[in-house]
């Protein structure tokens, strides 16, 4: 099993999760972060940190996306062991669903 980021994360980006992980297993895109499966250690120190519920075990049901996600751009993006400040305007993106498909960037 390995903790995964989805979509929650995309546009929100609060990084409290960062500054938990004992493997600095996280990566950061332009507007979202992503763990490196084969990195994280399945502590799940992480999961309840982040204040908007983005981070899951790859074990439930539909995750299997989010798997490929996280897999892939953590080989793209640059790894992040320090939190730094959200974006901005943050709080209006929180609870907003299908973020994937309006907002997901893949660029650094």
């Amino acid at each position: 099993m390995t903790y995964l980021v989805n979509e929650k994360c995309i546009k929100c980006k609060l990084m409290d999760c960062v500054e938990v992980c004992p493997v600095d297993c996280f990566y950061e895109g332009k507007n979202m972060l992503v763990i490196k499966p084969d990195e994280c250690i399945d502590c799940g120190v992480c999961e309840p940190e982040c204040p908007v519920d983005a981070i899951v075990p790859d074990t439930e049901d539909g995750n299997e996306k989010w798997l490929k996600i996280n897999t892939k751009y953590s080989e793209i993006w640059p790894n992040i062991s320090e939190k730094k400040d959200p974006p901005k305007d943050n709080e209006k993106f929180k609870n907003e669903k299908d973020k994937f498909k309006k907002y997901f960037d893949e660029n650094i």
